[in-house]
């Protein structure tokens, strides 16, 4: 049994703070608390200004994003920091003019470190970029002087002792949050120049890796486009069309949004495809018998929540059959694709790799695979603007809409061609290698401060620059 013995003078915080629930006295907290404040450190106010949105009364400005306008910048929220990464492929806006008149002091410039402070993520990153505002439930660590500084917090506050930290800090009200006050008081190990500078050379690597992959991804997707003719095609400037009854009967769909004039502008580039098209349920097998978990075998379980709209696969559960949800029936297999079958996210894509072989997934997700066309192929193929534009003319429903089965084998795929597929598979390969080279240098960087913490400086520099080595990246040394 876990426990901590603490002086009743302990659980006055400040003059106005009261702790006593267990949360806050985890032993393992605790305990790294003790350890980093036998040695150098600082305290995050000392090098750092730590605020959040300042006029928060103009929220009610900040709209989803609006691709028919640039005069606004994008406001970043807590979804959009993920593994020292921003993820900016879902955003909220605000005018340029109001946050340059009312919300100076929430703009964002690089080197600024962004801390999620409230909900489940409570992940930081430091900017690389301008043309950034701070949203809600992020707050803004700027350096007072020493910029080096920034990349190593933020690689702190994500490693296991900076979450220990901020999982003790936390508070629970309606969501778990962390207090402005209290991410101020953060002790932080201190440690020489050169580690600051080596940690921050490994996160902007991994910047640039992912940057190149995300090129690797556009890369096959403009392929695709382009073989199909749809590169530079006009969807949907007509507003009406004219049906006949029998329309309506084949699809036994009477609403206008299914008889949008994009939709027959669509298929009719599919079937103008030289290499000709089919019926999905011609082209791939879809995999829905279920697969009932043993009770006491441990799965890794991938729901909706899991794939972000790039198509990776992030923290999933990993439990016990028994524990598992009811609608966790599909096994998944390496080089199958699974397809988002709820509208509002059917963009949610993802490509089944040796890391989850074998896992279960959620029956809210189509399970396909095919003889006639590449997994990598695939995934591009379904992502792609006129398969989604399919998916979605094919859902149906009241309170929760999706495409049922018999639309889902309707839609038509376009037989991509060989050549073209060959290319596909090599940039989507490409990209993932890039993609898993990217998270094992935020790992090296992240038990680098850990092993700094558990050891020292010095052995912590030798062992990432051995892991460096040992991943093909050249030792950076420690030197700028």
């Amino acid at each position: 049994m876990k426990y901590s013995i603490v002086n009743v003078k302990d659980v006055r915080i400040d003059n106005e703070i009261f702790r006593f629930d267990a949360d806050y006295f985890n032993p393992s907290a605790l305990k790294i608390l003790a350890q980093i404040k036998k040695r150098r450190f600082f305290l995050i106010e000392d090098d750092f200004v730590v605020t959040k949105l300042a006029g928060f009364e103009y929220t009610k400005f900040f709209t989803l994003e609006n691709m028919n306008s640039k005069n606004y910048y994008i406001a970043l929220t807590s979804k959009n920091i993920q593994n020292e990464e921003l993820n900016i492929q879902e955003f909220i806006t605000i005018d340029k003019n109001i946050a340059d008149i009312f919300l100076k002091r929430s703009k964002l410039i690089p080197d600024d470190v962004i801390l999620s402070y409230t909900g489940e993520y409570r992940r930081a990153l430091t900017l690389q970029n301008y043309d950034y505002q701070l949203g809600p439930n992020i707050c803004l660590i700027r350096p007072r002087k020493n910029h080096t500084k920034s990349y190593y917090l933020s690689t702190f506050l994500n490693s296991k002792y900076g979450q220990l930290l901020l999982d003790k800090e936390k508070t629970l009200s309606a969501q778990p949050t962390v207090a402005m006050s209290r991410i101020r008081k953060i002790p932080v190990p201190e440690y020489g120049s050169n580690f600051y500078t080596l940690i921050e050379k490994i996160i902007k690597l991994k910047s640039q890796i992912i940057q190149n992959a995300e090129f690797m991804y556009k890369n096959s997707e403009k392929r695709l486009l382009k073989e199909i003719n749809i590169e530079n095609s006009a969807l949907g400037l007509k507003s009406w069309s004219v049906k006949n009854y029998s329309d309506v009967k084949d699809a036994n769909r009477l609403d206008a949004e299914y008889f949008q004039p994009k939709y027959d502008e669509i298929i009719k580039l599919i079937k103008n495809y030289s290499n000709g098209y089919d019926k999905l349920k011609n082209i791939v097998k879809i995999k829905d018998v279920n697969f009932i978990p043993e009770p006491r075998e441990e799965y890794k379980y991938i729901e909706l929540a899991n794939i972000a709209k790039n198509g990776e696969i992030n923290n999933c559960t990993v439990d016990f059959g028994e524990n598992l949800p009811t609608r966790a029936r599909r096994i998944v297999s390496t080089g199958d694709v699974v397809v988002s079958s709820i509208e509002g996210s059917l963009n949610s894509i993802a490509l089944i790799t040796n890391d989850n072989n074998n896992s279960l997934c959620s029956t809210g997700f189509y399970v396909i695979n095919s003889n006639f066309i590449n997994p990598e192929t695939l995934f591009c193929l379904m992502k792609s603007e006129f398969i989604q534009m399919q998916l979605k003319r094919g859902c149906s429903g009241t309170i929760l809409t999706a495409i049922n089965k018999d639309e889902f084998e309707n839609i038509l795929l376009p037989k991509i061609n060989s050549n073209i597929q060959v290319q596909i598979k090599e940039n989507i390969q490409e990209m993932y290698k890039l993609k898993c080279q990217s998270k094992q240098l935020l790992e090296i960087a992240k038990r680098g401060v850990e092993i700094a913490i558990e050891q020292d400086e010095d052995i912590a520099t030798n062992w990432i620059n051995q892991e460096l080595l040992n991943i093909g990246v050249e030792s950076f040394n420690g030197g700028r």
